[in-house]
């Protein structure tokens, strides 16, 4: 039996480009972070490439019968591919990576005995244990093509840079050079509807034992940074707040940290709120 709580609530951006995955005949479930491309795109409805990719995901993921289901990797390539499709017919070049529509993707597939999974880009899952071990499954890959463009941010806030935007124009050029190193071993995973982003997927399987819950988290769920925080403490954190007050609460706490740091001076981040979208699930 599983028990599940969920949410997507978008940030400050025009569109919520998060989506969450929810294939009740599969038992697979996940989040997608979309990414809008450096070049301005438009598609129906005005909709940016970073909402069509997460989209495209998503209605993919929940169309897969357990009938055609050939595994994690096969199903994300595929997704992959339809984003890929779907950019090539609205005239998108593949070649320029500053065009492309792209997305970070955490998703599970929950067994009687044992829990797959695949990610690429920052979406994370936990896995937490009856005795509160907290495991992650996946690893942030861009946190560390980030860890630069923060220390750009931070260094203008240190010296005495007191607006978003004018720290948004100082890391700029960084995080463009950074789109460059998408989906090679220099830079950070992600899907983007081109083939290579299919030999930089993490997938596997854990067993269910001792095993309580998940939480699959976009990025904007992450506890916020502030001073020394370690990642190993902010994890702890997030976890321990989902399990008392639940995914609504936390993430409203966030937006309202979000809302009085709105020059982005305290908690260093690129955006005041980025879309936010979890899922916790309680195993029986």
């Amino acid at each position: 039996m599983i028990e599940m709580d969920w949410i997507s609530v978008q940030g400050t951006g025009e569109w919520n480009e998060d989506a969450v995955i929810l294939n009740e005949e599969l038992k697979l479930y996940g989040v997608v972070d979309g990414a809008t491309s450096l070049v301005p795109f438009r598609g129906e409805g005005n909709k940016t490439g970073g909402r069509l990719a997460s989209q495209i995901v998503k209605l993919y993921a929940e169309s897969v019968t357990p009938a055609e289901f050939r595994g994690m990797a096969a199903l994300l390539r595929d997704a992959n591919h339809r984003l890929g499709q779907e950019m090539k017919r609205c005239g998108i070049n593949p070649q320029s990576k500053d065009e492309l529509w792209t997305a970070g993707a955490a998703l599970v597939r929950i067994t009687d005995a044992a829990v797959e999974f695949i990610q690429a880009g920052d979406c994370m899952i936990y896995a937490i244990y009856e005795d509160g071990a907290i495991r992650a499954i996946t690893r942030d890959h861009v946190a560390a093509i980030d860890h630069e463009s923060k220390r750009i941010w931070i260094d203008g806030i240190e010296a005495g840079v007191r607006s978003k935007d004018q720290l948004w124009e100082t890391v700029k050029p960084v995080i463009a050079a950074n789109k460059q190193k998408m989906n090679t071993a220099e830079g950070y995973s992600v899907l983007n509807g081109m083939a290579e982003a299919e030999q930089f997927f993490e997938y596997g399987r854990i067993n269910r034992i001792r095993l309580q819950s998940l939480l699959l988290v976009s990025d904007g769920l992450f506890y916020p940074e502030e001073g020394e925080t370690s990642e190993e403490d902010g994890v702890k954190s997030m976890v321990r707040e989902v399990r008392q007050t639940g995914l609504s609460r936390y993430a409203e706490w966030l937006l309202q940290l979000e809302r009085e740091d709105a020059e982005c001076i305290r908690y260093p981040r690129f955006k005041v709120s980025d879309d936010k979208t979890g899922i916790y699930i309680r195993l029986k």
